[in-house]
């Protein structure tokens, strides 16, 4: 564990460092990357560290044409032998020029690794499409939809549906940002024996124009589980909280 956070410290180091990753080549190949530190690892709703913090780190590859491949990690804590996510992922995306608002495609699969716990592994595919100028200008819709026929690792069909609203405060430089997600699990208890479930979050972002890259967001993430005869430590894992994220793009 120890080894997973130095390893992702210095990742953050690297990206908040006034060095300049981003590269693009005659091949019309580019690189780019993210590195975050975040007060909680909530994935759709639900702690993934014991509502402990996370160094995190993304990096990816992308040509002209649309495709891109990268892989993303994280520290986890499920209470087993798992301490790190490190997830690949490859994808497609085009700008669907023929609608008016020219809407963002973006297709792919995503694959959760957990190397010290290979029997949590599991595949995913996404569509998501992602709108501009939505109500306000600059403001941004995001809209996916997830597949695995594998869902955590359990041999179980599961769908998620999700949608992001940001818009910018004026030129103050924060945002508002909501989401709301839903996830159906076949044969799956999320508590009292329902097998779907809502998530949420709702908070604002800020961008500092003095470090190009650099952002910082204060949320409310939750979900509608229920957590009668959960423990205290299973509750505050799925129930509403406060999660701060500092985040570097390269």
């Amino acid at each position: 564990m120890k080894f997973v956070l130095q390893t992702l410290s210095l990742a953050m180091f690297a990206a908040t460092s006034s060095l300049s990753f981003a590269a693009e080549n005659a091949t019309g190949m580019s690189f780019s990357g993210t590195a975050a530190l975040t007060s909680d690892y909530r994935y759709r709703g639900l702690t993934q560290t014991f509502n402990d913090p996370a160094v995190q780190a993304g990096f990816a590859l992308s040509h002209d044409s649309g495709v891109y491949a990268g892989v993303w990690g994280s520290n986890v804590d499920f209470g087993g032998t798992a301490h790190l996510e490190l997830d690949p992922y490859m994808g497609y995306t085009t700008s669907l020029d023929y609608f008016a608002s020219k809407p963002i495609l973006d297709v792919g699969f995503w694959y959760y690794a957990y190397p010290s716990e290979s029997d949590l592994n599991w595949l995913e595919a996404y569509a998501k499409l992602g709108f501009s100028d939505v109500l306000f200008k600059d403001a941004s819709l995001l809209t996916a939809i997830n597949y695995s026929n594998d869902f955590l690792g359990g041999d179980t069909d599961a769908w998620y549906f999700n949608a992001t609203y940001t818009a910018p405060i004026g030129s103050t430089g924060f945002s508002g940002v909501a989401g709301l997600g839903y996830t159906l699990a076949d044969d799956f208890d999320f508590g009292g024996g329902e097998d779907s479930y809502i998530d949420w979050k709702a908070g604002v972002s800020y961008s500092f124009a003095s470090v190009e890259g650099l952002s910082a967001e204060l949320a409310a993430v939750g979900t509608d589980i229920d957590t009668d005869g959960m423990s205290h430590a299973a509750k505050r894992g799925v129930e509403t909280g406060a999660v701060f994220t500092l985040t570097k793009a390269f």
